[in-house]
């Protein structure tokens, strides 16, 4: 229990960034027009294919023994790799629409 409060206290600077950044983005994500969804779902795509490479480029300069980093990296290889590709078939399918039928 000390060691997760002198975390907390050592990083609280980054724990506010990342609680107010969430709650910016669940107002801003809220107001968007359901028009707007898709373009806005490929720019997170574009985003979390740089999660997928800065996830990839951390966990290769790791030690091989630190198992937490290690799992939450690969955590968030596998859910930027999942949001990535469900963006694109997701993509695929409306482009699928607007395609004139024989």
């Amino acid at each position: 229990m000390e060691m997760i409060l002198t975390f907390i206290e050592q990083n609280v600077d980054m724990i506010y960034f990342i609680a107010l950044s969430i709650f910016v983005g669940v107002e801003v994500i809220g107001h968007v027009p359901a028009v707007l969804h898709t373009p806005l779902m490929s720019g997170a795509n574009a985003i979390h294919g740089v999660v997928i490479v800065g996830a990839i480029h951390v966990m290769l300069n790791l030690n091989s023994d630190d198992y937490l980093l290690l799992i939450l990296g690969f955590l968030a290889v596998l859910l930027g790799t999942l949001n990535v590709v469900g963006g694109f078939v997701v993509t695929d399918r409306m482009l699928e629409m607007f395609k004139k039928k024989n």
